[in-house]
């Protein structure tokens, strides 16, 4: 005898779930962004300038940008200020990532990162490889989650900048600002 009740329902696979989590997530996220460099002015900011664009473009809101000097305590001070700050969901950082006696972005902000996006790094990589080649391992960008605040820091050159906002940042900063807010 066979069973009535029909097919068994299939529990939704990988795939639909982040659909469903992409669907659920904010239309529109604020975002901080701070260039930090020695030599960079607000004229000459390219990459934070193409930071705020590329976010605008896609609707997300700026709540604001600075820049400072490539000083450890004033970069950590000003990304902790902005994590702790009501309106402020997302901080992206521009500069200071590289491996010069000057770059200290990473020493300065990793150890706010309370769940590290590994494959944000490793992704941003791969893509860089695919232009500017093996150079692209001396890139320490990273991202992660800052309790419940998004942390991503990215190099200074515009074109990198570019590069990981059209890539990886657009496609999943509302995704990611989903997750971390649960």
């Amino acid at each position: 005898m066979g069973d009535s009740t029909g097919p068994t329902p299939q529990a939704p696979g990988p795939r639909a779930a982040h659909v469903e989590h992409r669907a659920t997530a904010p239309a529109s996220v604020a975002c901080f962004v701070l260039t930090i460099s020695d030599t960079r002015t607000e004229a000459t900011d390219t990459g934070g300038r193409a930071i705020v664009e590329r976010l605008e473009a896609h609707g997300h809101r700026v709540t604001g940008r600075a820049l400072v000097r490539d000083e450890p305590a004033d970069v950590r001070r000003t990304v902790e200020a902005q994590l702790a700050a009501p309106g402020v969901q997302v901080v992206i950082t521009t500069g200071g990532t590289g491996i010069t006696s000057r770059d200290s972005t990473y020493e300065a902000l990793v150890s706010l990162v309370t769940k590290r996006l590994d494959g944000f790094g490793e992704l941003f990589r791969m893509l860089s490889y695919q232009e500017i080649g093996a150079a692209a391992m001396m890139s320490r960008a990273f991202a992660g989650a800052a309790g419940n605040r998004i942390l991503i820091a990215l190099p200074g050159s515009e074109h990198a900048v570019r590069l990981a906002m059209t890539k990886l940042i657009l496609p999943e900063l509302a995704h990611m600002v989903r997750e971390v807010s649960r």
